[in-house]
């Protein structure tokens, strides 16, 4: 199989899963989305020699770069704005939600967006893109060693935090708190 017909093969299998990875990240901005998605193909075509035998967490691991770059551009334009003195967002409307209006897995979210931008991304790849350690590993850039000790470190710094944020009850089962990564996973799919 030519170059060409491994990155189309890639392409089609797992178009996709980037764009929900992607979509993720972005909280579903449609055109960023879509931006970025393209750009991490672009790369993908132009590097399509180094094409793995199991592309997903390389093609996860071109589009962590992207994003990167993605939200750097972001930060350039804000500060142009704000330096040409335009109030972007002065137009935007503010909503508070009430208490009550908290939907089921909400806290875990809210324990996770605590968490430093490195915990968030090794957690959802184990529950959102559902990777095993070895392709966590290859997405991070990092060995199994150096990813299963980032995973470890970040699903305890989740429980310490949903721990802070939700005190457990002093009857309540210990096991109570596993939940919390399948409220993770569940509302990754959303």
């Amino acid at each position: 199989m030519s170059d060409d017909e491994i990155f189309a093969a890639a392409y089609r299998e797992h178009y996709w899963a980037v764009s929900r990875y992607v979509a993720r990240r972005l909280d579903g901005r449609t055109s960023d989305v879509e931006e970025v998605v393209a750009e991490v193909f672009t790369v993908a075509w132009r590097r399509r020699a180094d094409l793995p035998s199991s592309p997903l967490p390389w093609l996860y691991g071109v589009a962590r770069n992207c994003l990167a770059n993605a939200v750097r551009g972001q930060g350039r334009r804000r500060r142009l704005v704000d330096r040409l003195g335009n109030d972007h967002t002065a137009h935007r409307r503010h909503i508070v939600d009430s208490p009550d209006t908290e939907a089921p897995g909400d806290w875990v979210h809210e324990a996770l967006a605590r968490l430093s931008p490195g915990d968030q991304e090794v957690l959802r790849l184990t529950a959102w893109e559902e990777l095993g350690i070895d392709e966590v590993a290859v997405v991070l850039g990092c060995g199994r060693r150096a990813a299963t000790m980032r995973l470890h470190r970040a699903r305890r710094r989740l429980r310490a935090e949903i721990d802070r944020q939700r005190p457990a009850p002093a009857d309540a089962h210990p096991l109570s708190r596993a939940t919390a990564m399948t409220d993770l996973k569940d509302h990754g799919h959303d």
